[in-house]
């Protein structure tokens, strides 16, 4: 089982090997459902500006006809990239994404016991990429809204087919689009489905997916992940060794308590799916939790007039999901978490938490983290035309914004756009010791 190792970041910011390399949360009847289903189990395209056409009968009347042969090649020049013309936009646009001012919003990775990387690069995703994309047009259920999107069915396929465990378990699977990746990965290995609703239950709406070859603990059946009896279960499906599982979390509960149960129950390897960035989601996220004022580039100000609160406020112009000051800050200028609080199971349970605990917190899971890599987006967003997360707070994308031909020999422009729109900054953690006997300590 070649499972890879890096560095946990401040705010995830990903280490590499060589060049780096590196949803949709409307209020609607869908997003209600998943809510729902665990409460019961449990108890804008971008507006861009092309550059105008020179005059060119001003510009010879004003430089002279000795100017007519720098202006016919520099048309020339411009003529053979018009297949760039996503780059090709107004500086506002392009400030927007890359200008200085985003020094605000630079990640730097935090602390680990070790300090290793993963064993793929860039090379490694790009090539994945031409082999997912054909695979993901097959997918069957072709509208998943309020599921995963494009960029996080690829990480979820690459990442399981590069580390090859003996047994995959997904606690959270919707319709069953996580459990077709999972598949497409690994066509013979065993699944274990956690789910409050069966993924049968949603054909008599609409396309679902069930699969042959994976336990369902959903519907009557369904047990939440902490309950689990997951040595005997284990032991069922003929695995030993717990670290040679896969433990896939898309449920919406806090990634802090999901990581002190696969702890416990000795589980090594963990992907968690909607890995929300400080002031906004459902529940405490790893990259909240890694979010501290001690590492550098981590920490937020309150400051309504402070240079950050200017550049959130303005960012939320191009980018839905970026957070202003008021989204971000609570009472007392609380930032950690969302406005103080440390969510949990879709944000049905909420709890506020001092600096203090939101430090221990991150002070414990530095303790057995060995290893935090978020997925990078698949490609730029004048390449995606999302609008929705605000790539100053992303790993820098698979395919950068420029390279429209890469992008369309891979085939992404075939897709729809919205496919995009549910970028969330999954993460791959290895942890290894027990988290309980540590906070118990």
């Amino acid at each position: 089982m070649a499972f890879g190792l890096t560095q946990c970041g401040g705010e995830g910011r990903m280490e590499k090997k060589g060049k780096q390399a590196s949803g949709l949360g409307l209020r609607s009847t869908g997003r209600e459902e998943r809510e729902k289903e665990w409460a019961e189990g449990l108890g804008k395209t971008q507006d861009v500006t092309l550059m105008k056409p020179l005059n060119t009968t001003s510009f010879i009347a004003r430089q002279g006809y000795m100017a007519i042969l720098d202006f016919v090649v520099a048309q020339i020049w411009l003529s053979s990239l018009k297949h760039l013309y996503n780059v090709v936009i107004c500086l506002k646009y392009i400030f927007s994404l890359y200008g200085t001012s985003l020094s605000f919003f630079f990640f730097t990775k935090g602390r680990s016991k070790t300090g290793n990387i993963v064993e793929w690069t860039s090379k490694d995703l790009l090539r994945g990429l031409e082999e997912f994309v054909p695979i993901y047009e097959t997918r069957p259920i072709k509208n998943n809204m309020y599921g995963m999107g494009f960029d996080h069915s690829f990480g979820l396929w690459f990442m399981v087919r590069w580390l090859k465990p003996d047994l995959m378990i997904e606690s959270g699977a919707f319709k069953g689009h996580s459990t077709w990746v999972l598949r497409q990965a690994m066509p013979n290995t065993r699944i274990v489905s956690l789910s409050p609703r069966h993924p049968e239950k949603y054909l008599k709406k609409g396309p679902a997916y069930v699969d042959g070859n994976c336990t369902y603990l959903a519907g009557k059946d369904f047990i939440d992940f902490g309950s689990v009896d997951w040595g005997k279960l284990l032991r069922k499906h003929g695995i030993p060794d717990p670290s040679r599982v896969l433990v896939f979390f898309d449920d919406h509960q806090s990634e802090l308590k999901r990581l002190k149960q696969a702890s416990k129950f000795g589980f090594r390897h963990l992907i968690f799916e909607d890995n929300y960035d400080t002031g906004s989601g459902d529940h405490y996220s790893l990259r909240q939790i890694c979010d501290q004022a001690h590492i550098r580039g981590g920490g937020h100000s309150c400051f309504w007039d402070s240079d950050e609160a200017r550049l959130r406020s303005k960012r939320k112009s191009f980018w839905e999901k970026a957070v202003e000051t008021d989204e971000l800050c609570g009472k007392d200028d609380a930032w950690w978490g969302v406005r103080g609080y440390m969510r949990d199971n879709f944000n049905h349970s909420n709890k506020a938490i001092s600096y203090k605990e939101h430090f221990q917190n991150s002070r414990l899971v530095e303790s057995v983290l060995d290893l935090y890599w978020e997925l990078p987006p698949v490609a730029g967003p004048s390449l995606t035309h999302q609008t929705r997360y605000d790539p100053a707070r992303a790993s820098d994308p698979i395919i950068e914004d420029g390279r429209f031909g890469m992008f369309q020999r891979i085939g992404l422009a075939r897709l729809d756009a919205s496919v995009f729109n549910g970028y969330t900054q999954m993460a791959y953690v290895q942890i290894s010791g027990s988290m309980l006997s540590r906070e118990d300590a």
